[in-house]
């Protein structure tokens, strides 16, 4: 998948939000010291990420498709010149 810009500042300002989770899972996480925010921050940049990658893709669908193709049928530019 390509590497895609942030489109977010990774260090931009915090808001407090209210989440609803599994009271258990919630209960040994913080019986484990495990920072939620943080937690929960780094897995929504994770989704954000794949969902944009997962976009690019369908959005450049037809040019790749296309791509491949042409490679099928014409080659690569380097096709000669490689010795493997």
């Amino acid at each position: 998948m390509p590497t895609l810009p942030v489109p977010y500042l990774k260090d931009g300002p915090k808001r407090p939000v209210n989440l609803s989770l599994n009271i258990e899972l919630l209960r040994v996480g913080k019986e484990l010291g495990i920072n939620l925010s943080s937690v929960a921050e780094e897995a929504l940049a994770r989704a954000v990420k794949e969902r944009l990658g997962q976009r690019w893709l369908e959005e450049n669908e037809g040019a790749i498709q296309a791509y491949n193709l042409r490679v099928d049928e014409q080659g690569v530019f380097s096709d000669g010149l490689r010795t493997f």
